[in-house]
């Protein structure tokens, strides 16, 4: 980390990270995403970091893309109420909150993201599609 820090300030290095994702459960255990990383690099070299992944909805919109589809024609599907569901989201893409792997019951409560829906698993989401 240090060694990092000190490229960017030394060197002028730019900050580019794959996200800004907090935690990830492995293993059954929380473990630290490359979000926390990122947001310590930026403050100490007092830059902003350019984010190539979730939650940056250039990252969906790239996806649509390589996809041939439109943003009406997707639904994502995560655990994670920021990355996954508010990313796609600012991407104009339905963004569905699995309550399975890092989920947590006051993602259901977010003060800003708010998913279209909220599912306990993969198969409960099939049978909605399918009713519809």
């Amino acid at each position: 980390m240090n060694h990092a820090f000190r490229l960017l300030k030394e060197k002028k290095c730019k900050l580019i990270s794959l996200g800004k994702g907090k935690y990830y459960r492995e293993d059954g255990q929380l473990t630290l995403d490359v979000g926390p990383f990122t947001a310590a690099l930026e403050f100490a070299s007092d830059q902003n970091a350019m984010v190539c992944g979730k939650p940056d909805p250039l990252f969906f919109q790239a996806g649509l893309m390589s996809l041939g589809l439109t943003a009406e024609e997707v639904v994502m599907v995560g655990d994670d109420i920021v990355s996954d569901v508010g990313g796609a989201q600012k991407a104009n893409i339905r963004g569905v909150l699995v309550r399975t792997g890092k989920f947590t019951a006051q993602d259901e409560n977010h003060p800003v993201v708010k998913p279209d829906l909220i599912v306990d698993n993969l198969k409960q989401l099939v049978d909605v599609i399918l009713q519809q």
